[in-house]
């Protein structure tokens, strides 16, 4: 038995450290021989806001533009994605759930570097990821 994972699960919203983890998690997967998944987790707005706001098409569409140009850059860096993950909900929850659902050895990652008042406000994914996840997790920071 192999002490590294067999599937590795980058998670990006596109942000530049999430540029960073898709790197690493490129990285990760080539050395360790392991299946490298893609996901981005789109915003679900509720349906009340379709008429005054973007309509949720155009949120999934543009979900799955981010998700696309993720794995683009991926594939730029030297990875080969086996497989790429359009998702919409909290991210959170989703990214966890995904984990789960696929048998994902490590999930990456990068981190916003929110600040500790947005944080307490508005929590951190990366931060829920670490303590719901079902495997090691990893955090890339600048």
């Amino acid at each position: 038995m192999s002490i590294f994972p067999t599937k590795v699960l980058l998670a990006t919203d596109g942000s530049r450290e999430a540029q960073l983890a898709a790197t690493t998690a490129a990285d990760l997967a080539n050395s360790t021989n392991s299946e490298l998944h893609v996901v981005h987790v789109g915003e679900l707005r509720p349906t009340f806001l379709a008429q005054t706001e973007v309509e949720p098409a155009e949120h999934e569409r543009e979900a799955q533009r981010q998700l696309d140009e993720e794995v683009r850059r991926v594939e730029e860096a030297g990875g080969t994605v086996k497989e790429a993950h359009l998702r919409l909900g909290q991210a959170d929850e989703e990214i966890v759930d995904l984990a789960h659902s696929l048998g994902i050895g490590l999930i990456v990652m990068g981190s916003r570097g929110r600040g500790r008042l947005r944080r307490a406000l508005m929590g951190s994914v990366s931060e829920s990821v670490v303590r719901h996840a079902h495997c090691p997790v990893t955090i890339v920071r600048e």
